[in-house]
């Protein structure tokens, strides 16, 4: 082998054995982390939180990677009461990032941990902060919050305790929120982690006590429902009241024109009549004539008996038709539905007549 093939070679095996320790001196910092160098698992220097290259020494010094965004924390629906001894299910949330990453490497080394130190710690502080409250301060945002009113609930009452009006409260739901936010901070301050917002997701009921509250929702849906009714029943009673009235004064104004028109035509008819038969005494007299038989066929039915005036009109009709009847009837019966015989009827007129003109 020449000169030249051993440099080669050399050169070769050369660069093989230093291309990973010089790889092993290079690392790339992204925008989305910051990274601490450990040596035999101690921190040393500043975090590096620029993104781009940098160097290190290789096989003593190792990297470590924390995320410098925000973070998030979900936590499990805890059982809490509040100071009115309501036990309610509070599930909350929060939002928080590194701040100090060499204090948050030296304490909690991991995300992981982190997420189990949040969990000790807020949780605490909201059991804290919701059992110094009451139900209404955990459900309300703020006490200046006024409720929408349903423009059908106008004429509901109005006071605490009745449907569309809301409880005073002193703090609400934000104020404690803020609350616990500001006394968590401070104690994971001390692991490097800034608490960026607390918020509760969920407040519920406990499952126990769900029923009553559903059977209290549907007896004031209940209540406003009858209030309703007794209102449209109201309504009904006074439409149905208003309508029997103008029926009445329909009828009345009806009968009163209807007796109105007939008098009149009973004026009119009795002026055609008195027209018609004080022409002369014997049209006069005949038309009396006919109004007494007419009287007889209305009042004697079968087996009648009528007692009389000797100075009785209809007695003396009658003395006339038991004249021509003959002298032992002593009455006359004509059936009330049938007219009177047409024999006896001219036999009556033709004397009638006959008096008349004697």
């Amino acid at each position: 082998m020449n000169k030249r093939g051993c440099l080669t070679l050399l050169s070769i095996v050369l660069a093989g054995g230093l291309l990973p320790i010089l790889l092993g001196c290079l690392f790339a910092v992204y925008q989305t982390e910051q990274v601490i160098i450990t040596q035999f698992g101690k921190p040393i220097g500043e975090p590096i939180t620029d993104p781009g290259l940098h160097f290190k020494l290789p096989i003593i010094q190792e990297i470590n990677r924390i995320d410098k965004r925000f973070l998030e924390w979900d936590g499990l629906p805890v059982a809490i009461p509040t100071r009115d001894k309501t036990y309610i299910h509070v599930d909350t949330f929060a939002r928080w990032r590194i701040s100090d990453a060499k204090t948050f490497f030296v304490r909690l080394r991991d995300e992981r941990s982190a997420q189990s130190r949040l969990e000790d710690i807020l949780g605490s502080e909201t059991r804290n902060a919701v059992a110094k409250h009451d139900l209404i301060e955990i459900v309300r945002t703020d006490k200046d919050r006024k409720p929408l009113r349903d423009e059908n609930l106008k004429n509901v009452p109005t006071g605490l305790g009745t449907i569309g009006v809301l409880p005073p409260i002193q703090y609400g739901r934000l104020k404690i929120e803020d609350e616990i936010k500001s006394k968590a901070a401070g104690k994971l301050a001390e692991f490097g982690i800034d608490l960026l917002d607390v918020r509760l997701k969920r407040v519920n009921y406990n499952p126990d006590v769900l029923d009553r509250i559903y059977q209290r929702m549907i007896s004031e849906r209940r209540q406003i429902a009858q209030r309703f009714r007794s209102e449209g029943e109201g309504e009904a009673a006074r439409i149905a009241g208003q309508k029997e009235r103008d029926l009445n004064e329909i009828q009345s104004t009806a009968y009163r024109q209807v007796q109105q028109i007939r008098g009149e035509a009973d004026g009119k008819a009795t002026e055609i009549y008195a027209h018609a038969y004080t022409q002369n005494p014997q049209a006069a007299e005949f038309y009396n004539f006919l109004k007494s038989m007419d009287t007889y066929r209305k009042v004697l039915t079968k087996d009648s008996t009528l007692v009389f005036s000797t100075d009785s009109d209809l007695l003396g009709r009658r003395r006339r038709c038991c004249s021509f009847c003959g002298p032992s009837s002593r009455t006359i019966r004509f059936p009330p539905e049938k007219p009177l015989p047409s024999g006896l009827v001219k036999k009556l007129v033709s004397t009638r007549m006959a008096e008349h003109s004697a």
